[in-house]
């Protein structure tokens, strides 16, 4: 959904100036990804746990196929890895210029979609009627 956005830009976003640079309409400021991976012992009971938060969907995909492909640090839990994927989450923040001049930011996490920073009610309302024609965010 994000590629989505950065390349079909659906709510009407413009490029920009600032210092000198020129700017896309939209563009990520931010981005973070965190999940789980747990090692089980024969019995079924949960023996250790590995947190991981990366920069990127890829970076977080990669640590967690390196962390299941470990042998060792299954060796020292002493239990076998699997990766939780109830407890990841992922934060995305899109930094948006409109066409009236105004930046905002449109934040995704798993459970919600943050519009924020933002003045004009037709901004949100944009973000509104866009939400509601994807069937992801249903």
């Amino acid at each position: 959904m994000i590629g989505s956005i950065l390349a079909d830009n659906p709510w009407g976003c413009t490029p920009y100036l600032s210092g000198g640079e020129n700017l896309p309409a939209v563009q990520k400021s931010a981005e973070n990804y965190t999940g789980t991976v747990i090692y089980e012992n024969n019995d079924g009971k949960r023996v250790g746990r590995i947190s991981i938060r990366a920069p990127s969907s890829g970076a977080f995909d990669t640590t967690i196929a390196n962390i299941l492909a470990n042998e060792a640090l299954e060796t020292a839990f002493g239990g076998v890895a699997s990766h939780d994927s109830s407890e990841d989450g992922f934060s995305v923040t899109l930094k948006c210029h409109a066409a009236s001049g105004e930046l905002y930011n449109v934040s995704f996490k798993r459970e919600k979609v943050i519009v924020s920073s933002f003045e004009a009610d037709s901004i949100l309302t944009t973000i509104e009627t866009w939400a509601d024609t994807v069937p992801a965010l249903a």
